[in-house]
């Protein structure tokens, strides 16, 4: 009997990480997203889908989800990397920075459209904490949905993706109440409600104090200690340990363990190896968000469109309707012009991935009805479903258009010249110059160095510098390559270097590239390999000792400064023609040897 169990357990994991494996590249090539493609293929694969034909057909005990609750604990893992992510995304900055849009629209949308919703669902014949959880879950959007879906068409810097990202920021932010009112009325369901409250408030309460304990006093001494043992695995296994131990600390205390990784989140987003950790931990978070998408497909119940073929579509066009009208008339309350207010709401009108979260937790804990449930979560399923075709639509009825309407200052799109933005590589002498300067003329940056050591030191006197391996592509896509400007290496490591540069040029072909060099062979190699510009020690001392010597001797500063300039122009010149010559010696020396082969 175990026996058969643990086949059972193992063919439910195998259906669903072969699924990963085909479904992804599949969505991708229709241009879909990936999380419709976990839904769906969890709803046809399920226990309610080809699961239930079984008995008929044996032979899909191999191809189909016998039981949802055996892959359960990892839906519940990326569940838990998801906020972990979010937390890290969180900064006091960012939410400074769009502060009124966040909090204002934001933040109105969801207690609005809450409040609304839960008196809906007591209208119904809910009760009042059923009908609270189903109005709080149902407020939030698909942040996994919208935020490609807008990434993909290259419009999140736009009026409407800007406005829709502070929303989704706010919904973020609200999940955490979410969860806590969750977990506060499990634990005083059963005796008094206000003496249980209070208890699990105390509970939380002391859950938090001692999450954030454990961070302040011992998240950068662990870390500062694995990072010095240069160990990809062992720093992956850091993270793990602070991730999932947080999330138990949280789950002890009768809180969910979501909140445990986001509360451990935000604390390791102020330190330097946030940006290191996000790109370590990023490839198992797609893996378990797709089982968690896949796990909530599997919950699906088709049989609610047959037991519910008028309530159902009601609902859904309902939910839509109501979330899109509150999220228009508050984004014109803001100073968004319509098209883009209209787009914003047709949007986010459709529920998303945390209803089935906080709804699963209601009913899992008895506060939700089985029924209710199941009805809720097949309506959000279609909602967000829905979303890419509601977009499609919005954009041929509303194309952007210029307005004369007032517009808020957040949500203008920067100049060119205002949003260059550069990756500094190395944190050493020469690179705390360059990124000095670079503050200095108000250009966004974001420096890495490897050293453990020397960041952590560095982080102690205000330096915003980040641990982390700039060859790793993970990384440079966590730290802002894809909208970086420019790439500035000052190592001085030739084998770092180069690989570097290798990987910046297969992720960005157009992106420029300046290179610290050791001399002007180094230089010369720099440029073969696809360096803009390289900037060799030997020649820089030169010109400054030419020009201190010329300026010293009584010439006018300004021709000196100028004579310079143009040797410098020549020697580059020089450099990058030597590289071309070697590039093309090195292919009639190729060609050569190939003429001799018998």
């Amino acid at each position: 009997m175990a026996e058969t169990n643990t086949i059972q357990i193992y063919s439910d994991v195998l259906v669903v990480l072969g699924v990963a494996g085909i479904v992804v590249p599949l969505v991708r090539r229709w241009a879909l997203s990936p999380v419709l493609g976990f839904l769906g293929a969890g709803a046809i694969l399920g226990p309610f889908g080809l699961g239930s034909l079984i008995k008929t057909f044996p032979f899909l005990y191999w191809f189909t989800i016998v039981d949802a609750e055996d892959v359960s604990g990892l839906a519940e893992l990326g569940v838990v990397f998801l906020l972990f992510l979010i937390g890290l995304e969180l900064s006091f900055k960012r939410l400074v920075t769009m502060r009124r849009l966040v909090f204002g629209l934001g933040g109105s949308q969801f207690l609005v459209t809450a409040v609304l919703l839960t008196g809906i669902a007591i209208e119904a014949g809910l009760p009042t904490v059923s009908a609270a959880i189903i109005g709080m879950c149902l407020s939030l959007s698909s942040t996994a949905i919208v935020l490609e879906l807008l990434s993909n068409q290259g419009r999140l810097a736009t009026m409407t993706g800007r406005a829709s990202f502070s929303v989704l920021l706010a919904q973020d932010l609200a999940i955490i109440p979410v969860l806590v009112f969750i977990s506060v009325f499990s634990t005083a369901a059963g005796g008094s409600i206000v003496a249980g409250f209070g208890i699990a408030l105390a509970k939380a309460a002391m859950a938090i104090g001692a999450i954030g304990l454990a961070g302040r006093f011992l998240l950068r001494p662990l870390f500062h200690m694995v990072t010095t043992a240069r160990s990809a695995e062992l720093f992956i296994a850091a993270a793990l340990f602070v991730i999932i131990g947080a999330g138990l600390i949280a789950r002890v205390a009768g809180l969910s363990m979501a909140l445990g990784a986001f509360a451990v989140a935000l604390m390791i987003a102020e330190t330097a190896y946030g940006k290191a950790i996000e790109a370590a931990i990023e490839p198992l978070k797609g893996l378990l968000l797709g089982v968690f998408f896949f796990t909530v497909g599997t919950k699906i119940d088709f049989g609610e469109f047959i037991r519910e073929p008028v309530w159902l579509p009601v609902t859904v066009v309902g939910l839509i309707a109501v979330k899109a009208a509150i999220l228009t008339a508050l984004s014109r309350a803001f100073g968004i012009v319509w098209p883009a207010a209209l787009e914003t709401g047709l949007l986010l009108g459709p529920g998303g991935e945390f209803a089935f979260v906080g709804i699963g937790m209601g009913a899992e804990l008895h506060l939700v009805s089985e029924s209710a449930s199941s009805f809720t979560l097949a309506a959000t399923a279609v909602t967000m479903i829905a979303t890419p075709l509601l977009s499609s639509a919005m954009r041929r009825m509303l194309p952007d258009r210029p307005s004369v309407s007032v517009i808020a200052p957040e949500l203008m799109i920067q100049s060119q010249s205002d949003d260059k933005r550069a990756i500094v590589v190395g944190y050493g002498r020469v690179g705390k110059v360059v990124c000095s300067l670079l503050q200095r003329h108000g250009v966004r940056f974001i420096a890495i160095d490897h050293d453990a050591s020397g960041v952590a030191r560095d982080r102690k006197r205000g330096h915003m510098v980040y641990y982390g391996d700039a060859t790793d592509p993970k990384l440079l896509e966590t730290a802002g390559l894809r909208h970086a400007t420019a790439v500035i290496i000052t190592t001085d490591a030739r084998p770092t270097i180069d690989l570097i540069v290798e990987t910046v040029r297969e992720f960005r072909p157009d992106i420029m590239i300046i290179s610290r060099a050791t001399d002007e062979a180094h230089a010369s190699h720099l440029y073969s390999v696809g360096v803009t510009d390289a900037v060799p020690e030997t020649i820089e001392a030169s010109l400054q000792l030419s020009e201190a010597a010329l300026i010293g001797l009584g010439l006018a500063t300004g021709p000196v400064i100028a004579s310079i300039h143009e040797k410098r122009d020549e020697f580059r010149k020089a450099l990058q023609k030597a590289a071309r010559q070697a590039g093309r010696d090195e292919i009639h020396s190729v060609r050569a040897r190939a003429d001799k082969r018998p």
